[in-house]
């Protein structure tokens, strides 16, 4: 019977896990706008990213901040962030800022 309920609660785990892990968050498609306009705009590998937060600029205007660490044909690297804004109700977006750091 405790061999039941191991395998029992193992298994709970285990279907639990996976559909946290399958999840995408609301930010990943403006992850990868930030990624692919940091390539074109630096001609750069991307090395590190993360998403620093979401803000509600106004109605109708949402701003998705990422943090990405690139480096450039030079080999150099240096730290970007990259603000998406857009509109939520279209997902058409307005501007990409770019903030060059440790450069």
């Amino acid at each position: 019977m405790k061999k039941i309920w191991m395998i029992s609660l193992l298994t709970l785990f285990l279907v639990i896990s996976s559909q946290a892990s399958s999840a995408v968050p609301d930010y990943a498609k403006w992850g990868i706008v930030a990624v692919k306009a940091t390539q074109q705009k630096y001609n750069a590998d991307i090395i590190d990213y993360s998403h620093v937060g979401r803000t509600q600029i106004q109605p109708g205007l949402i701003e998705e901040k990422f943090k990405l660490w690139i480096r450039d044909k030079a080999g150099k690297e240096f730290g970007v962030i990259v603000a998406v804004r857009f509109d939520p109700s279209t997902d058409q977006v307005q501007t990409i800022q770019f903030t060059e750091m440790n450069r």
